[in-house]
């Protein structure tokens, strides 16, 4: 099925109220399967939102978190109950955290402890990408255990990201000209766009610039397997303030992540970004290579 057809049913079922019925029972069928089969359930992130129900499960079997065979979950659940719980009560016994240590700050320290990264003066309050990205994964994972493993996965994932950067820059600044050369003109002109903090925003995969609620809808697409979705955030975010909060005026970078701070409640604008965003990926992906 083509990019278009995929669209066009998709609006028409949203239209009639029927799209997230039809997504939830297709889901629903590959999640009995024995085994689970990855790639199809990578496929269905790519090509729908996924069910906030489903997505606990979703996300722990796309990140290796559960394995592909439903009849292993509970003695493989049960076992990285155990490795959290050793982990945690490890720091404890060595006083390195306490009741008052935000639990992202924990989870980073356990992170550290379990991949032999903790170092005598390492700074466990520092707010690293590990920890905002579970600052963002905390408001949909509530349960800690679930919480740490979901974001060690997800954090493998924006290593990858990073491991990228240099690529997704130059494919970032290609479509930004392409899309919308008045924009790449003014951060050229102005020397802006080697400044601004991508690394940071890509690291991140933009955990506390967009509301979690819709942000998570991108991150669906990225443990889908797309990586460079980020950059159709990227282009789309700025497509947006562009035309919303006086971007031309801008000529320092302060002032531009002054202007992105103030999306961080809108929920509004994080869902008009994020469904552009959406489908101006699903409309460039099939032509839009390393």
């Amino acid at each position: 099925m083509t990019t278009d057809d995929r669209n066009f049913r998709s609006a028409y079922y949203e239209k009639v109220g029927c799209r997230s019925v039809e997504e939830r029972k297709s889901l629903e069928i590959l999640l009995k399967e024995k085994p689970l089969n990855r790639p199809k359930l990578k496929q269905f992130c790519l090509s729908f939102t996924v069910p906030a129900v489903y997505r606990n499960v979703l996300w722990n079997i796309l990140l290796d978190v559960a394995p592909v065979h439903p009849d292993c979950h509970a003695f493989v659940m049960t076992q990285r109950r155990e490795v959290f719980e050793d982990l945690h009560n490890a720091l404890r016994v060595m006083h390195i955290i306490s009741e008052q240590t935000p639990i992202p700050n924990v989870l980073y320290t356990m992170w550290l402890l379990e991949n032999k990264q903790l170092r005598l003066g390492v700074n466990i309050n520092n707010r690293c990408n590990f920890v905002i990205m579970s600052e963002a994964l905390q408001q949909t994972f509530q349960n800690e255990v679930d919480l740490y493993w979901i974001t060690k996965g997800f954090y493998k994932c924006a290593l990858e990201i990073s491991r990228d950067f240099g690529q997704l820059k130059e494919l970032s600044y290609k479509l930004l000209e392409k899309e919308n050369h008045t924009i790449y003109k003014h951060l050229d002109e102005n020397n802006l766009l080697d400044a601004l903090p991508l690394e940071q925003w890509y690291g991140t995969c933009f955990a506390g610039v967009l509301t979690n609620q819709s942000l998570i809808r991108i991150w669906d697409k990225i443990c889908g397997g797309s990586r460079k979705i980020v950059v159709f955030v990227f282009v789309t975010l700025f497509s947006w303030i562009w035309r919303t909060a006086r971007l031309s005026s801008a000529t320092q970078v302060p002032e531009i992540i002054t202007i992105i701070d103030n999306l961080k409640d809108n929920q509004e604008s994080a869902d008009h970004i994020v469904n552009n965003s959406i489908e101006l990926w699903q409309k460039k992906t099939p032509s839009f290579e390393f």
